[in-house]
């Protein structure tokens, strides 16, 4: 089956792992016993369906939960089913996906206008001017 991020990006469940895993916080004694947080991996770098210019800008964006190999490890633990951390792991993998796929928009470089110029002169000096009405003056 696959899973559909963008119109062009879709994973294969073959390229998801999940690993289930005690997780910490709200549960009571259920916490002790059921493993319901949800450790997501995915390896983008070894991933077919991912191009490189997105590839690259997801193992960025995905900063301390990526690895040098490029596998990103995705720990869900927010609710106490393991159905619904497993469905908010794959969510967030899908918007950090969805994120990198969004080409950053260049900035051009521009130069200030001649006039702006000119009005950041004078506010400097009438500011000089203030800053020098301000000191005393010693008379020798």
């Amino acid at each position: 089956m696959m899973i559909r991020i963008t119109r062009q990006i879709s994973l294969e469940d073959s390229e998801l792992e999940e690993l289930f895993i005690r997780a910490s916080g709200p549960g009571g004694q259920n916490v002790n016993k059921v493993s319901t947080a949800v450790q997501l991996r995915f390896h983008a770098g070894q991933s077919p369906n991912l191009p490189e210019p997105i590839r690259q800008r997801l193992l960025v964006l995905a900063g301390h939960r990526a690895t040098a190999e490029g596998l990103i490890t995705i720990t869900a633990q927010r609710f106490r089913l393991q159905s619904q951390n497993r469905t908010d792991a794959l969510a967030r993998l899908k918007s950090l996906i969805q994120a990198a796929s969004i080409k950053p928009i260049l900035r051009k470089a521009t130069r200030p206008t001649r006039a702006s110029q000119t009005r950041r002169l004078e506010t400097k000096k009438k500011r000089g001017q203030v800053k020098q009405g301000r000191q005393t003056r010693t008379e020798e």
